[in-house]
């Protein structure tokens, strides 16, 4: 895939190439020991370094100034492309039946320094970069991304990515009604959480069968969606699912309002609603796909935590974009190699291996016990 880059004759006086400069953001990810943009030049002075990545030593100016010196939009189709390798994690059989794919869609923080002027957020203070992404829900790996300043829309950014052929599965934050139009307009579907306070004509009630009601729902309505302002919005005919959900296992968390303005209880038991076009496909099934989107969730705590991208690399908007695209590759890999989305053990047993303390057989053993722990789930 590194061969679709520019050459190395498209910058002479360069020895620090874009290829090259990607394989040490990678050897990064892969290497926990490496701190920071110090570490990796000191790495690349290290014989065997330079003859396993195929490249020569770089000096601090020059992997600085790659950050800004090369285009980030170039890795977007790397991305897709091993996204689309990716095999389905999911196993259960009513998503396999799924017509479309079932993608989240959702954004999350990234803290920036203070002298990162284009990071605009809060204040001077308090600067931050947002990740948009689009995740494959049944697959478990990122499909699409766009790296913004902290105050971006995040449905403005989710209206320039729609495409035909997809189920969005949305939270609160994302209860347009004019977006879900749109979604509509581009093909696609949409399952996403309204808000506690909305309002809509009732057209008629759907019956609920038993596993309906198992699954916690405890109506079933196909709606005008809107108040009499807003009705011109949506003027499709919607489905409302109202969903009683109650875990007595969990640990009620601080009720707090999120960077979306929408509350969040602190309650184990409460309702939510769910609205859906897809006004065919049994109610547990809308719950169930509703319920996949937390995927998404997961999926920026490893981003942010194991794959270390809370510490940048670079300060500039395009060289943090080369970053953040480099980590989504290095994630894909993790899940071709393995058959199954990232984890923090598998993770560590391939930087082991690359490090060269487990060996192929102890490597393999991994991924096999992977493999018997997924079919034991599904027996």
């Amino acid at each position: 895939m590194l061969k679709h880059l520019p050459p190395e004759d498209s910058h002479p006086p360069r020895r620090l190439h874009y290829d090259q400069y990607l394989c040490f953001i990678l050897f990064y990810f892969f290497n926990p020991t490496l701190t920071g943009v110090r570490s990796i030049q000191k790495a690349s002075q290290l014989e065997k370094v330079q003859k396993v990545l195929g490249i020569k030593s770089t000096s601090l100016g020059s992997f600085s100034e790659a950050g800004n010196v090369f285009d980030y939009s170039l890795l977007p189709p790397m991305v897709k492309q091993l996204a689309q390798k990716a095999l389905a994690q999911e196993t259960d059989p009513l998503l396999k039946n799924l017509e479309k794919t079932l993608v989240a869609f959702d954004g999350s923080l990234l803290p920036a320094l203070p002298k990162m002027i284009w990071a605009l957020w809060l204040d001077e203070d308090h600067k931050a970069a947002k990740l948009h992404l689009e995740f494959d829900l049944l697959k478990s790996v990122p499909t699409q991304a766009s790296l913004t300043d902290g105050n971006e829309n995040e449905k403005t950014i989710l209206r320039k990515q729609l495409g035909p052929g997809k189920i969005y599965v949305l939270d609160a934050g994302y209860g347009q009604y004019s977006l879900l139009q749109d979604i509509l307009k581009a093909r696609s579907s949409f399952v996403c959480r309204l808000r506690d306070n909305a309002v809509w004509e009732t057209l008629y009630q759907k019956e609920l069968s038993p596993k309906d009601r198992k699954a916690g729902i405890q109506r079933d309505l196909v709606v005008h969606l809107g108040s009499k302002l807003k009705k011109d919005c949506l003027p499709t005919p919607v489905r409302v699912i109202e969903i009683h959900h109650f875990d007595p296992v969990s640990h009620p968390r601080p009720s707090r309002v999120s960077s979306k303005k929408t509350f969040r209880t602190n309650s184990s038991d409460y309702v939510f609603l769910i609205v859906t076009d897809l006004l065919e496909l049994p109610a547990e099934l809308i719950a169930l796909i509703y319920r996949f989107r937390w995927q998404i969730e997961l999926f920026f705590r490893w981003f942010k935590c194991i794959l270390k991208c809370q510490h940048f690399l670079s300060l500039s908007e395009n060289g943090l974009a080369i970053q953040v695209y480099c980590a989504l590759i290095a994630s894909l890999l993790i899940s071709l190699w393995s058959g199954r989305k990232p984890d923090k053990r598998t993770y560590e047993m391939l930087c082991l291996h690359m490090q060269g303390w487990a060996s192929d057989q102890e490597l393999e053993e991994h991924l096999k016990s992977l493999k018997k722990r997924e079919e034991k789930k599904i027996s």
